[in-house]
């Protein structure tokens, strides 16, 4: 949440957090606009969306057109992107970067969507106190952590 009165939010799509088995690294790959030169960084995917993500890097962030990203996540499978760099936080050796995606398969980008839609039903499901948390259809269900999944604790 902002602190700015401001604030206007522009994300498209909502976006599920890194949970339990997704935390994935990244490989990047783009050319500098400054030189031409092809680069390749590794990071740590943050979160996700249909339209684009968050990453955690050590390495020099990417300032690019274009970046070509190849990824492998639970529940999705096998996938590439075109994208670029949206936005760039540095907090001493760390680098925190806004990725949109400018090119995504849209079967790919529907199977992000549902898991996304499905993390924040849940977390509704949770916040209302319903009884049943976790639901059979639940596109998250292999890679969800969260305590209310554990049913013994309750009883």
């Amino acid at each position: 949440m902002s602190k700015d009165n401001n604030f206007v939010e522009r994300r498209r799509h909502p976006r599920v957090p890194v949970i339990s088995n997704i935390v994935e690294p990244i490989d990047l790959t783009y050319t500098d606009n400054s030189d031409g030169k092809v680069h390749q960084i590794a990071a740590v995917l943050a979160d996700l969306s249909a339209s684009g993500m968050r990453i955690v890097s050590f390495l020099k962030a990417p300032i690019a057109g274009i970046m070509h990203i190849k990824m492998e996540l639970p529940t999705i499978g096998k996938f590439d992107v075109e994208a670029k760099t949206a936005w760039v936080r540095q907090k001493g050796p760390v680098y925190t970067i806004g990725i949109e995606f400018t090119k995504i398969d849209s079967a790919v980008a529907a199977k992000i969507m549902a898991l996304a839609n499905d993390f924040l039903d849940c977390n509704t499901r949770i916040m209302l106190r319903l009884p049943e948390v976790c639901v059979p259809n639940c596109k998250c269900q292999s890679i969800c952590n969260k305590i209310q999944k554990d049913k013994s604790l309750f009883k």
